[in-house]
């Protein structure tokens, strides 16, 4: 099966701390490619050069590119995916993801146009009081997709190969669990 192709779509984000931890979910969850809108986000980085920056190493090979529409920046196949809270949107904990998808999010203070909202392939919601920020919605969708993949992942080879440097830490295993593993 080839590799599902994966990018995100934002609508004119304002805060650089946002994006940034979008980016850092990007390169946590495999997504391939991030887009985004509106002269928001690059007028916060200049009023304010010294933001930290919380992507990480994970997401440096990810390219994050501004352009004037996220629909055309859809590459051909992909399903196109709004995470809104819309009337009659499905919630995400009973939605299966397209394999090649490109997922839009709306702006931090807004909603996403209903002239993109027409044209998704789907609509879909977390399922919370109240909206959450845009960073966390990234997050949330992104480990759903995971938890939801045919995908499994070897628990310690991954564990050796992300946790911080400064992370050593080892969960005890008994006798019993060890002879209930044979």
């Amino acid at each position: 099966m080839k590799q599902p192709k994966v990018s995100i779509g934002l609508i004119n984000p304002k805060s650089p701390d946002n994006v940034h931890a979008v980016m850092r979910a990007a390169g946590n969850f495999r997504v391939d490619s991030v887009f985004y809108t509106g002269s928001r986000y690059p007028r916060a980085l200049r009023l304010n050069p010294n933001a930290p920056d919380m992507s990480r190493k994970v997401s440096e090979n990810i390219p994050l590119t501004q352009v004037e529409s996220l629909l055309a920046a859809v590459a051909e196949g992909m399903k196109i995916v709004c995470v809104e809270f819309a009337e009659n949107a499905t919630p995400l904990p009973g939605y299966v993801h397209p394999h090649d998808v490109f997922y839009i999010f709306g702006p931090e203070d807004g909603t996403i146009d209903q002239a993109i909202i027409d044209v998704a392939d789907a609509v879909v919601y977390v399922p919370t009081v109240g909206c959450m920020n845009l960073s966390a919605s990234v997050n949330v969708l992104l480990y759903d997709r995971l938890i939801k993949s045919a995908k499994r992942y070897d628990s310690q080879a991954l564990i050796l190969q992300s946790r911080d440097t400064n992370n050593t830490v080892k969960v005890r295993v008994t006798e019993s669990e060890t002879l209930s593993e044979s």
